[in-house]
C-alpha cells in the first residue's frame, strides 16, 4: 500500500479546519481544559448540549497528572468518587471519605468519555479576549498559544458562543481581562486571588463559588477560588469536579430557560 505524505498533510488540514469552523459557533465555548473544564465539558455534552473546550497547552488535565509533587496519585472525597466512577476511573478507600486515583488513569479517561460524549476540544489555542456586546459576552476572541507565547504581532480569530467558561485554574486569566476592560459583576468589582492552603475551605468554597460572574460568563474549579479569594486545596480533586458538574447545571437550566 502506496503512502503519500502530501496525502497525510491534506487528511489533516482539511479535516481539522471542518472541525474548528463547525464550532466557530457554539452554545457552551469552555477556556480550560483541566479537571472542572473537562467535566462541565462531559456533562454538558451527554444532555446533547454543543461544548467546545480551548486549552492552551499541549496536554489536557491541568494539575491533575502530576498528583501531589508528582507522585502521580490523586484524592477525592466520596462526592467526588462517585463523578469519577461515573466516567469509570477506578478508585481504592484509603479511610473513610478519602479515595485514592491513579492520576494518569483519572485523566486519560476523563479526556477519552468528554471527547465521546460529543464535546469538541482543541488544545495549544489561547482566549486572549472576549467579545462583549450590549453588556453580555458573547464569544471569545483566539490566537496559537505559540504566537502568545513568542510575543508575534499576529491578529487573532473569533467564535461565537451563548455561554463562557472560565476554568483555567489558579490565573482565572478570562475573568482578568474582564476585570481589566469593563469590570465584573460581582460584589467585590475585582478578582481577589486565591488565598493561602485550606483544602477543606477551598474544597467546599470552589462549589459555592462556581458562578456567573459577568453576564454570559462563569467560573469553576480554582479561576472560581481565585475571583473569590477563597483557599486552594492542593492535590484533592474532588471540588474540582464537582464544579465542573455544578457549572454544567447552571448552563444547562439557563438554555432551558432562553432556548
Amino acid at each position: 500500500m502506496q503512502i503519500e505524505e502530501t496525502v497525510i498533510s491534506k487528511a489533516i488540514l482539511q479535516s481539522y479546519y471542518r472541525k474548528f469552523t463547525e464550532n466557530l459557533e457554539t452554545q457552551v465555548a469552555i477556556v480550560g481544559g483541566g479537571p472542572s473544564g473537562l467535566t462541565a465539558a462531559y456533562f454538558l455534552a451527554n444532555n446533547q448540549i454543543k461544548v467546545s473546550i480551548f486549552e492552551r497547552k499541549l496536554s489536557l488535565g491541568g494539575g491533575m497528572w502530576g498528583g501531589g509533587m508528582m507522585f502521580n496519585q490523586i484524592v477525592v472525597q466520596r462526592e467526588g468518587r462517585e463523578i469519577l466512577a461515573g466516567f469509570g476511573v477506578s478508585t481504592e478507600e484509603f479511610s473513610p471519605n478519602y479515595w485514592v486515583a491513579d492520576a494518569v488513569e483519572a485523566v486519560s479517561t476523563i479526556c477519552s468519555q468528554t471527547a465521546k460524549a460529543g464535546a469538541k476540544i482543541f488544545n495549544l489555542i489561547s482566549a486572549e479576549d472576549v467579545t462583549i456586546k450590549e453588556g453580555k459576552a458573547t464569544g471569545l476572541v483566539l490566537n496559537w498559544t505559540a504566537v502568545e507565547t513568542a510575543e508575534l504581532h499576529v491578529d487573532p480569530l473569533c467564535i461565537k458562543a451563548q455561554f463562557i467558561v472560565d476554568a483555567t485554574g489558579h490565573p482565572a486569566k478570562l475573568a482578568g481581562v474582564i476585570q481589566e476592560k469593563v469590570g465584573l459583576k460581582i460584589p467585590s468589582q475585582r478578582i481577589v486571588g486565591e488565598g493561602p492552603m485550606w483544602a477543606e475551605a477551598g474544597e467546599k468554597a470552589v462549589i459555592e463559588n462556581t458562578q456567573e460572574v459577568y453576564p454570559g460568563v462563569f467560573v469553576a474549579g480554582m479561576a472560581a477560588n481565585a475571583v473569590f479569594g477563597a483557599p486552594r486545596m492542593g492535590p484533592i480533586f474532588g471540588g474540582m469536579l464537582l464544579s465542573g458538574r455544578r457549572v454544567a447545571e447552571l448552563i444547562q437550566k439557563r438554555l432551558e430557560d432562553n432556548p
